[in-house]
């Protein structure tokens, strides 16, 4: 068998063994009691939320992926990277991201009420049985992204009969991710934090009642955003990072050992084999999660992924110096440095976000203590802490691109962002622990279970916040990574066209790309944060007139109208997210078919340059005030109900789209900037010969 069978057949078992275990452990979780009628209904209802809202986005978002679909195909009657290959991989990338999405959100809405039930036995049981409910979504993205390269490379080859069809096709898989992806995100975000906000402004602030209090009319709401958000968006987010991450390392690869058709097929494979790799140091990984106590609940978290990340180094450096042996100017082992510092840039990230986000921490701290001083003194100290969180992050990732550079060249920046994606089943897995437990903590509060099953939720869901925000920034910062690859092929498509175009920063065209790119972040951040505005304005119109006309609901003898709040930001989420989802698309096509490549290429590099502080501070800041909120609720700095907590409230409010909305779209955003560049490059240059 050649080096194509060999590493064509490991990528497909390892997908499948990767689907195989998400399905087990799905049978596993279901087996498990759902507590007591008033828990199953409360958990019937969330999953009729989620469930319907995602029906009616992906049908939504269905209608531009045909539209994209039929253009692509139609266009390989002028482009020859268009056509029928390259539509169909469009297609196939859509689905499989939106699939991913879907399963993140169908287990983690059963896992939460089982998780409610099984906290009666203590932190360390429930957080062994949230965490592989929550492996379940990891693996599956995983599997999925190595599953799905691993057949649509092998039915491309054999269509097309050469690699250059096949890495062309590649790109509209890519592409489909994307788009699925931009639009997962920015639905689920919207949808998840109008609701929050909405219950938090009406119900905390005005009706003074607990968070997950059954009497509030938004609470459903709520808890369904957790889930469409957190999870069905985090699913197709990292599932289109790793997709279109490991499909930019093999065109790149295809660039540059081009020539050298010895080398060529084992460069090409070489980053989707480390992710299929990392599917069974993945599975290791979730047995080593862990805690004895509520103190050590995050340390059992890293537990899992440091098992994680040794089993794939020791692994990466026997396959690399077999496989890599010989390939291009390198060495084998130039090449597994490389790998080694994805692996480590991912605990660095791992290890910024926690100290920036963590209630252990003087940043959180910072934040909770200017709380006692009022509303505005929280803003600010939040605001300063988002902002400071993005310098360690850019040194740490600006170092990896030096060090992955000195090893192996472009090629070797490649390789690093290839091993730090392949972490991403242990990562997904530990940010899906997050929302079960919060729902987890919600369906307790609701179900009226005793107070000692509430604080076993309430444990983890502390420190489910921080696992959020890790997860985040590791998928902002690999999607910087992978954007800079993307940019490096997008120079070689740029230098093999049929004008030598000079792209340097002395030529005003380049400069104009830089500062438009620069702008397209910022924009869509703010459309995404009024987006958020709206349709939270319409839930506290809602749950006030419920308040005011219902009023057997503070009193308990009256039920809130759950389904219309669901029903309100189901429909203002999914018509929302549509202007700032076309942003990333419209970008390009004005200013690259209008303006030339020159522009075009410093689009990019402005985009991927603005929309990385910009995500990290959000996404950082953001998480910051949310646990300071909660470090205050533990009795510090006043506690619940004082005038600190009130501030906090604000705090937590409005650092809720930042951290859930805005700041985590902005991932998915760069790439597909990015990934419809390369897309549309025959045609921009065709325009401007």
């Amino acid at each position: 068998m050649s080096i194509f069978g060999y590493a064509i057949t490991f990528g497909v078992i390892a997908g499948i063994v990767a689907v195989i275990y998400s399905v087990t452990v799905t049978m596993w979780v279901l087996k498990h009691d759902e507590g007591s009628p008033k828990m199953k209904e409360i958990a019937s209802a969330i999953q009729e939320g989620a469930t319907a809202f995602l029906n009616r986005q992906y049908k939504t978002v269905a209608v531009v992926g045909i539209a994209i679909f039929v253009l692509i195909f139609i266009g390989g009657e002028w482009i020859p990277q268009f056509g029928i290959l390259t539509a169909s991989g469009f297609l196939f990338g859509a689905i499989l991201s939106a699939t991913a999405g879907y399963l993140g959100m169908f287990n983690a809405v059963r896992a939460n009420v089982r998780t409610a039930e099984i906290g009666k036995k203590g932190v360390n049981t429930a957080l062994q049985f949230a965490f592989k409910g929550g492996s379940v979504t990891g693996l599956m993205v995983l599997g999925l992204g190595v599953l799905g390269i691993s057949l649509f490379f092998l039915v491309a080859y054999h269509v097309t009969g050469t690699l250059k069809g096949t890495i062309d096709s590649l790109i509209g898989f890519a592409f489909g991710c994307s788009l699925i992806s931009v639009f997962a995100r920015l639905g689920g975000g919207i949808y998840t934090k109008a609701a929050d906000v909405g219950a938090d402004l009406v119900g905390k602030i005005e009706a003074g009642i607990p968070e997950d209090d059954p009497r509030n009319p938004a609470v459903i709401a709520d808890q369904v955003g957790d889930n469409v958000g957190d999870c069905a968006g985090m699913a197709a987010d990292v599932f289109e990072t790793f997709a279109v991450t490991i499909i930019a390392s093999m065109l790149l690869a295809y660039s540059i050992f081009k020539n050298d058709p010895h080398d060529l097929m084992k460069a090409i494979m070489y980053p989707l084999l480390l992710g299929a790799i990392a599917v069974f140091s993945s599975i290791i990984g979730v047995f080593f999660v862990s805690a004895p106590t509520k103190e050590k609940i995050m340390r059992g978290l890293y537990n899992g992924i440091i098992t994680t990340g040794i089993i794939s180094a020791v692994i990466y450096y026997f396959f690399t110096m077999s496989f890599m042996k010989g390939v291009g100017n390198y060495s084998s082992l130039d090449y597994y440095y490389a790998s080694l510092v994805g692996l480590f840039l991912t605990g660095f990230i791992i290890v910024i976000t926690d100290y920036f986000t963590s209630t252990s921490f003087s940043p959180v701290k910072s934040i909770a203590k200017a709380s006692t001083t009022g509303h505005a003194t929280n803003i600010i100290s939040g605001l300063a802490v988002s902002q400071m969180s993005t310098a360690l992050p850019v040194i740490a990732i600006s170092a990896a691109i030096f060090l992955a550079y000195y090893f192996a060249g472009f090629y070797g920046i490649a390789i690093a962002v290839s091993s730090m994606l392949s972490m991403a089943g242990m990562i997904i897995s530990v940010d899906s622990f997050g929302p079960i437990t919060d729902n987890a903590g919600g369906i307790a509060e609701m179900g009226g279970l005793p107070e000692n099953v509430r604080e076993t939720t309430d444990a983890l869901d502390a420190v489910g916040n921080t696992t959020k925000a890790v997860t985040k920034g590791y998928a902002i910062g690999s999607a910087a990574l992978a954007a800079i690859v993307l940019f490096g092929e997008y120079d070689k498509l740029i230098q093999a066209g049929p004008v030598h175009y000079i792209f340097s920063i002395s030529q005003p065209n380049v400069l104009i790309g830089l500062f438009l790119g620069a702008m397209l972040p910022f924009l869509f951040a703010s459309l995404a944060m009024k987006a958020v505005g709206r349709a939270a304005g319409k839930i506290v119109d809602e749950v006030r007139r419920q308040f005011k006309e219902i009023p057997g609901i503070m009193e308990g003898t009256a039920k809130p109208e759950y389904g219309k709040s669901v029903d309100i930001v189901t429909k203002a989420a999914i018509k929302e997210m549509i202007l700032p989802g076309f942003i990333p698309v419209a970008g390009p096509i004005i200013f690259g078919l209008i303006m030339g490549p020159q522009v075009l290429g410093g689009l990019l590099l402005g985009t991927i340059i603005s929309g990385l502080f910009v995500a990290i501070s959000m996404t950082s800041g953001g998480a910051a005030w949310d646990n300071a909120k909660k470090l205050i609720e533990r009795g510090l700095y006043g506690g619940k109900g004082s005038p600190a907590h009130q501030a906090a409230v604000t705090g937590d409010t409005v650092g809720d789209p930042y951290k859930d909305t805005a700041g985590p779209a902005i991932n998915p955003m760069i790439k597909v900037v990015n990934i419809f560049t390369i897309l549309i490059i025959p045609i921009v240059l065709l325009l401007w010969h």
